[in-house]
């Protein structure tokens, strides 16, 4: 497994069986053997970009939780990579496939995606940094942890692109930079001794919905 920072693979380890569930979901074996058909992968393109908006101004919503400059820039490079470089991918492809960028932007949300992206933005809406950084963190490092051993273990070029795209050192390295806030983070508003404060267990059941929730979405993908 990758290594984003202490606070990450505590959260990690706290929710195993969901984290298994996530990483090893049969869609993403699908990309690994290439046997996903297209089909279900354009499905879940189209509906990750639509994520990828929301996830946008989750990361936005950052900005404004931040409490110091260097909060406010990890968060703001953040937003940057997700509008600048990872949308750019779904366009790419997507525009590829004869769906053309305006389509794309126009696709109905499904329930699973709006189920996640609500919930993520209601951590921020309703808590501090701590709270919406738990919620966000399954994303950022699950496509990470993925990305990498896909890398090695992939047998077919089919889904290579995407596969490059999360396991490139652009990409591991915001994991790395999102790990580092949210240590960070913990450390400035808890303590060193954060795992054994009173809001940790929320920050974890926090960091495992989000986390089933990203089960639900691989599954929506086999699903159109």
């Amino acid at each position: 497994m990758s290594n984003y920072g202490k606070a990450f693979t505590l959260m990690r380890d706290a929710a195993q069986g969901p984290w298994r569930d996530y990483t090893r979901h049969a869609f993403v074996e699908g990309m690994k053997d290439g046997t996903l058909p297209r089909a279900a992968f354009l499905h879940y393109l189209r509906q990750d970009y639509v994520f990828l908006i929301h996830f946008s101004r989750a990361w936005a919503l950052a900005v404004v939780k931040s409490e110091t400059h260097e909060e406010m820039q990890a968060a703001a490079r953040t937003v940057n990579g997700l509008i600048s470089e990872e949308m750019k991918l779904h366009i790419g492809i997507c525009e590829a496939e004869g769906i053309p960028e305006d389509q794309l932007f126009a696709t109905p949300e499904r329930a699973e995606n709006l189920a996640y992206t609500r919930f993520v933005l209601e951590a921020g809406y309703s808590g501090d940094l701590l709270d919406l950084l738990a919620a966000l963190a399954p994303c950022v490092m699950g496509y990470g942890e993925i990305g990498a051993r896909l890398e090695s273990e992939a047998i077919s070029d089919t889904y290579l692109d995407w596969i490059n795209t999360y396991a490139g050192p652009d990409y591991q390295e915001a994991c790395k930079a999102v790990g580092e806030l949210l240590e960070q983070s913990l450390t400035r508003r808890i303590g060193s001794e954060y795992a054994n404060s009173p809001r940790w267990q929320r920050l974890c059941q926090t960091f495992r919905t989000a986390t089933e929730l990203e089960v639900n979405f691989w599954q929506m993908g086999l699903t159109p």
